[in-house]
C-alpha cells in the first residue's frame, strides 16, 4: 500500500513554511508521489495524485503555464509547485480551478519537493534525522526543564510543551491551534498521574507522526531526569530553610556566628522589625510542592515575605528596617488578608498574623503568635479563616466570657431582628466588626462587592436600632455576634 499524505498537512510541515498557495484550494487533496521537471515547457509523467515541482522559473504571463496545467491535469497531477511566490494572472487561477490543480509557490521548490519525497518514501531517513537532532539536544542542552523543552521545540521546529499530572502546562507553550493538529504525548516519570511531554504534528503525515513519537520517547528520559534533579534541589533547599529557621526559633539569647552566616547567605535579615505569618493547611497538602502558590499569593498581594516550610504549612515573615508606623501596619494586615483570600480560592488554608517584634528573639515571638492565631483562624469561617493578633488582646478574653449560659440568651435576643433576613446580615455584621469597619476588607472576606456590604450594614443598623459609631454599642454587638455564631 502506497503512502499518502494530505497536501494541507505538507503545508503545515516546518520544511514547507515558505510555500504559498497561488491558486485553488489544498483542502482534501492527497499526494502519493513527487516528480520534478525542468521548466514550464516540460511534459510530466503520468502519476496519479502526484506533486509536480518546476525547477526553473519562467514567464507566467504567457501560454506556457496554462499549457503545463492542462498537461499536468491529464497526467494525474494534483498540485504544481512553481519557483517564486508572485501572484498568477487571473486566467491562470481560473484554469487551475477548472482542472482541479492546486498551484503553489516557493523560493526553493527543489528543497521543498525533496522534503515531501522523504516524507512519502523515506520514513526511515525522517526518523533517523529527528532522532539524531533529539539526541544532540538531550546531550548538550544546558539548564533545567524549561531550557530542554525550548531546545526540543527549536530542533523539531514544532510546538513542544510539558504537562503536569493535572494536565496544566508547566513548560513550553501549547499552541492555540493544537486541537487542529495531532498531539502526541509521552509519560515522563512514573506514578499514577505522571507528567507528559507533548508535541503537535500536522495530521496526515504518517512518517512525521512515527518520527515524533520515537523522538518523544528519547526526550522523555532526559526531561524526567531534569525534573528529578529539580525536585531534589527544591527538597534540599527546603531542608536548609527549615533547619535554619528551627535554629533561629531556639530559646537561646543569640544565634551563634555559624547560624548568622547561613542566614546572611540565605538573604535573611535578622535585625530590624518582623511581622510573622503562619499558614496552616490539611496534612494531605505537601508544603514543599505547593510553596510556589504561596509565593505567588504573597507577590500578588504585594507582600515581600520569606516563606519556609514548617510541618503542615508554612512560616513566613516580613522585615522592616525601621519600626513600621500604624498606617504601614494596617496596609500590611490588609495585604495579608488579601493573600489569604487568594490562597483560599484554591487551597483550604488558615492564616494567622503576629504582632510586629524586633530582632532575632522578636522573630521567634511573632512567628509563635502567628501560629497561635492560625490555629484560632481555622475555626473562624466568618473572618475568612484569618486572624491578626493585634486585633485580639482583651477582646479575646471577653469573648471567653460571652460563651457562658447567661450571656447567650441575651445575645440571641439582641440579634433576633437580623434572623432570616436576606443577605445573611448576621455574618456580614460580624465580618464588618472583625475588619474594624472596613468595607473593603469585609467585601474581600465575604466575596461580594463593597457596595453590597454598605447596603447590608445600613439595613442591619436600621433593624437593630444601633449606632456603630458608639464604641460601647460596637463592643456589645461584636461580643453578641461572636457568641451567637460560636453556638450556631
Amino acid at each position: 500500500m502506497r503512502t499518502t499524505v494530505q497536501l494541507s498537512a505538507l503545508l503545515a510541515h516546518p520544511e514547507w513554511a515558505g510555500v504559498t498557495i497561488l491558486a485553488a484550494d489544498a483542502d482534501g487533496t492527497a499526494v502519493r508521489a513527487v516528480q520534478t521537471v525542468a521548466d514550464l515547457r516540460a511534459d510530466p509523467v503520468v502519476a496519479r495524485h502526484s506533486l509536480l515541482a518546476v525547477a526553473l522559473s519562467g514567464d507566467r504571463d504567457d501560454w506556457h503555464l496554462d499549457a503545463l496545467l492542462r498537461r499536468a491535469a491529464a497526467a494525474g497531477v494534483v498540485a504544481v509547485l512553481l519557483p517564486g511566490t508572485e501572484p498568477l494572472r487571473h486566467a491562470s487561477r481560473l484554469l487551475a480551478g477548472r482542472v482541479g490543480i492546486t498551484v503553489l509557490g516557493s523560493p526553493d521548490p527543489l528543497t521543498v519537493a525533496l522534503a515531501a519525497t522523504r516524507l512519502l518514501h523515506e520514513p526511515e531517513q525522517v526518523l533517523a534525522e529527528l532522532l539524531t537532532r533529539t539526541a544532540a539536544v538531550c546531550t548538550v542542552a544546558a539548564g533545567g526543564v524549561d531550557e530542554v523543552v525550548a531546545e526540543l521545540a527549536r530542533a523539531w521546529r514544532r510546538p513542544v510543551w510539558l504537562l503536569d499530572g493535572t494536565g496544566e502546562v508547566v513548560a513550553g507553550t501549547r499552541p492555540p491551534d493544537a486541537d487542529e493538529a495531532t498531539v502526541l504525548t509521552r509519560p515522563v516519570g512514573a506514578g499514577r498521574s505522571p507528567a507528559r511531554l507533548a508535541a503537535a504534528v500536522p495530521a496526515g503525515i504518517p512518517a512525521e507522526v512515527a518520527a515524533v513519537e520515537a523522538a518523544l520517547g528519547v526526550a522523555a528520559g532526559t526531561v524526567g531526569h531534569r525534573l528529578a534533579e529539580k525536585r531534589l534541589a527544591v527538597e534540599r533547599d527546603a531542608r536548609l530553610r527549615m533547619s535554619l529557621l528551627a535554629e533561629l526559633m531556639q530559646p537561646a539569647a543569640e544565634p551563634d556566628p555559624g547560624t548568622r552566616r547561613r542566614a546572611l547567605d540565605a538573604g535573611w535579615q535578622l535585625e530590624g522589625w518582623h511581622i510573622g505569618i503562619r499558614i496552616d493547611v490539611p496534612a494531605s497538602v505537601e508544603p514543599v510542592a505547593i510553596r510556589p502558590e504561596v509565593l505567588r499569593a504573597f507577590d500578588t498581594a504585594q507582600i515581600r515575605a520569606l516563606v519556609v516550610e514548617q510541618g503542615t504549612g508554612w512560616g513566613a515573615w516580613t522585615t522592616f528596617a525601621e519600626e513600621p508606623a500604624p498606617a504601614e501596619l494596617q496596609r500590611h494586615a490588609t495585604a495579608a488578608r488579601r493573600a489569604q483570600s487568594l490562597l483560599r480560592s484554591s487551597l483550604p488554608s488558615a492564616m494567622g498574623v503576629g504582632r510586629v517584634q524586633r530582632g532575632v528573639a522578636g522573630l521567634a515571638r511573632t512567628l509563635g503568635e502567628a501560629g497561635d492565631a492560625a490555629r484560632l483562624a481555622a475555626t473562624r469561617s466568618s473572618s475568612g479563616y484569618f486572624v491578626h493578633v493585634d486585633r485580639l488582646g482583651l477582646g479575646q478574653l471577653l469573648l471567653a466570657w460571652t460563651r457562658t449560659d447567661t450571656f447567650l440568651p441575651a445575645a440571641r435576643s439582641m440579634l433576633e431582628p437580623l434572623r432570616d433576613q436576606p443577605g445573611n446580615l448576621l455574618r456580614t455584621l460580624t465580618a464588618y466588626l472583625d475588619a474594624e469597619s472596613s468595607l473593603t476588607e469585609t467585601a474581600a472576606v465575604l466575596g461580594v462587592h463593597r457596595n453590597t456590604v454598605a447596603a447590608r450594614m445600613a439595613r442591619a443598623q436600621e433593624l437593630l436600632g444601633v449606632d456603630l459609631v458608639d464604641p460601647d454599642e460596637r463592643l456589645a454587638l461584636h461580643l453578641a455576634c461572636r457568641s451567637v455564631l460560636f453556638h450556631t
